[in-house]
């Protein structure tokens, strides 16, 4: 299926433009928040790590706080007025103002914590609600970085050259997440693992959010879907992945906006197949009253929603 395709077929999420603020200028300051975060991530690697929980299953260092910090200050010294959500720090700034910065300090805390190399600082800028500028650093090098631009035809790439295979199903190698909590939606994902397990080449689980998407739009594997994301986990990799040639939506088939509790990528020509068995699965959890409504949205943020 060809990208022109793919636009009319699935509603793209990027924004059509980055507002009163040149392209170049936005992705400059993406880029160093990622950069000062990634700084501050690769001097703990192999350090001893100070360790807590926020839930049963969910830790946070010492890392993720002060590369949040550093992120942060690089935002606010270039946007002082702009709205930031960060996992760790949570809401700052003008909530009435047109960007909202979403803020991955470290994704893959767990994996960082045992010393397993899949993690990432995730860097997006929304403006009115849609990701306008992006990066995902992992270690000391971009894996991929993309602006977007007014007629989304301009883009760019740092580091690894960005492409999309076209495949079959079968041909597949796929990702999965899945969350803290072992509820509903945890258990019909891992029927969708068993189920793709046994129709494509592979289901992986690596437990970072953003470099699993930023994996799909290398072409190294070709879907990538997840229960329960947060605005964070997904602002930056699902401008990356669209920018890329391949498609964003929610689990459902739906357009996607960042603050929805699924997602689903793909390089485009396997998504309508994925979305055989994974739409189906979405809906029932939604006749079960499972709760699928916008996952949080700054009051006062205005957005095209």
């Amino acid at each position: 299926m060809s990208e022109a395709s793919n636009q009319r077929k699935y509603p793209k999420v990027g924004a059509k433009s980055t507002g009163s603020i040149p392209p170049s200028e936005l992705i400059e300051v993406v880029e160093a928040a990622a950069r000062a975060g990634a700084e501050v991530v690769m001097d703990a690697v192999n350090k001893p790590r100070n360790v807590a929980y926020k839930g049963l299953a969910d830790l946070v260092t010492d890392t993720d706080k002060m590369s949040e910090i550093a992120i942060l200050e690089v935002i606010k010294k270039n946007f002082a007025d702009h709205l930031i959500l960060g996992e760790e720090g949570g809401i700052a700034g003008d909530t009435s103002s047109d960007y909202l910065w979403c803020v991955d300090p470290l994704d893959g805390t767990t994996n960082f914590a045992h010393c397993y190399p899949s993690f990432a600082v995730s860097v997006g800028v929304l403006f009115q609600g849609n990701p306008a500028a992006a990066t995902v650093e992992k270690e000391r090098w971009h894996y991929c970085f993309f602006m977007c631009r007014w007629n989304l035809l301009g883009d760019l790439c740092v580091g690894i050259p960005v492409h999309i295979l076209l495949l079959l199903v079968e041909q597949s190698l796929l990702v999965t997440g899945f969350g803290c909590e072992h509820n509903d939606a945890w258990n019909t994902n891992f029927e969708l693992f068993k189920e793709f397990t046994s129709i494509s080449r592979g289901v992986r689980r690596l437990g970072g959010a953003a470099v699993d998407m930023c994996h799909v739009a290398l072409g190294v594997t070709e879907g990538y879907w997840e229960y329960h994301l947060k605005p964070w986990d997904m602002a930056a990799a699902v401008l990356i992945i669209e920018e890329a040639g391949g498609v964003v939506t929610r689990m459902d088939g739906g357009k996607l906006c960042v603050f929805d509790k699924s997602v689903l990528v793909s390089n485009g020509a396997i998504h309508a197949k994925l979305l055989e068995r994974i739409a189906p699965a979405t809906e029932k959890l939604k006749s079960k009253g499972i709760d699928f409504s916008l996952w949080y949205k700054p009051e006062n943020y205005v957005t095209d929603l």
